[in-house]
């Protein structure tokens, strides 16, 4: 397994062992999606994904900036990026 975080916020990015790639976000969205945090995410990210997966989860990150999914789920190129609230 291997595991990226840092940034600002208590974001990481995880690779895990049989290769699912998780990435892990802190704080509301889509308002805490500002342009530093999301820079921060993509250098944390870049780390872990490949290149393809890079691309589909920053249109995913661009999805849910502009609040599509309800801010909770966006599925763009047949990638999912699904958020989950803990509360």
């Amino acid at each position: 397994m291997l595991v990226v975080s840092g940034g600002s916020a208590s974001n990481a990015v995880v690779r895990g062992s049989t290769g699912e790639s998780v990435v892990l976000l802190s704080g509301e969205l889509p308002a805490g999606l500002t342009d530093r945090s999301v820079a921060e995410l993509r250098d944390l990210a870049a780390a872990v994904l490949t290149d393809e997966e890079m691309a589909l989860f920053l249109d995913c990150l661009r999805a849910l900036r502009r609040g599509e999914g309800g801010g909770r789920r966006v599925e763009i190129g047949g990638a999912v990026l699904t958020v989950y609230y803990e509360g």
